[in-house]
């Protein structure tokens, strides 16, 4: 059955990759939205609980995407706590952005199911727009990608467009209460051969190295960013780089009633973009 909201949908993670469209879509089904971050005007910020009361005031619903990712530490507790939050407000429709393969997503997404137990879970694998819009972009504009993941353990990169799409299904959407949504791309490709695809189609090679850890963590703190980022980022990739993550799932055509997009096709307009198409 479809829900419409009266109440504005919390949207936590402002103008993030996912949170923008989902509030984008949201916005163009004539629903109200409030997106929340540290730097929108009603300020939501995961570390500092204040911030969260004037966020949470009288909405219907919420997607959460917690950053930098729900395998760090402390992101359990802090999902948890917003989850009995949302719960006291008799809030029902939660959907949370996970991270397939992470143990410790996997304790943040039991928090908010034992919280809200008609709440979903989006679980993803890599998304594919990190290659042209988030944080290996800049590296495969370069025309390497150097990071610290096995050559040979293939990932099927899933395009945000369909997680958004999917997302926005579950908070319309009670047949997906107390679902757990696994989604991931069509094609399994290792990186070697992701960026391989995406430089045929910006017409510029763009080459794949396996990177020791030491030179990851030194790139990433000479880009601007904290150490302690770049370490667990480190511990990211080798827990789920190891083969657990190569299958794909049918789960986006199941709820859109259409194929999952490959990477190539999330590349594509990018790449006519790049060259003046």
């Amino acid at each position: 059955m479809s829900i419409s909201y009266d109440a504005p949908v919390l949207v936590v993670g402002g103008a993030g990759k996912t949170a923008r469209r989902v509030t984008a879509r949201l916005e163009a089904l004539g629903l109200p939205v409030r997106p929340a971050s540290r730097t929108t005007a009603v300020p939501f910020d995961w570390s500092h609980a204040s911030t969260w009361g004037a966020a949470l005031d009288g909405v219907s619903a919420a997607y959460l995407s917690f950053a930098p990712d729900l395998a760090f530490p402390g992101a359990s507790d802090q999902v948890a706590a917003l989850a009995g939050r949302l719960a006291e407000r008799g809030v029902e429709r939660v959907v949370l952005l996970s991270g397939r393969g992470e143990a410790g997503a996997r304790d943040s997404e039991l928090a908010l199911l034992d919280a809200v137990p008609t709440a979903s879970v989006v679980r993803c694998s890599f998304f594919a727009q990190n290659f042209t819009e988030g944080m290996f972009a800049d590296d495969v504009r370069a025309g390497e990608l150097a990071i610290p993941v096995p050559p040979d353990v293939p990932e099927p990169f899933v395009d945000l467009d369909d997680v958004a799409d999917v997302a926005v299904a579950a908070l319309r959407d009670d047949a997906y209460a107390g679902s757990v949504l696994e989604l991931t791309g069509p094609q399994a490709l290792t990186f070697g051969e992701a960026v391989a695809a995406i430089g045929d189609a910006l017409g510029s090679p763009v080459s794949f190295r396996s990177a020791s850890v030491e030179e990851f963590v030194t790139a990433v703190v000479a880009a601007g960013e904290p150490a302690e980022l770049a370490y667990g980022l480190v511990e990211l990739f080798a827990e789920v780089m190891d083969g657990r993550n190569v299958a794909t799932t049918d789960t986006i055509e199941r709820v859109l009633a259409r194929p999952a997009t490959s990477l190539a096709d999330v590349v594509r307009p990018v790449a006519g973009h790049t060259n003046g198409r």
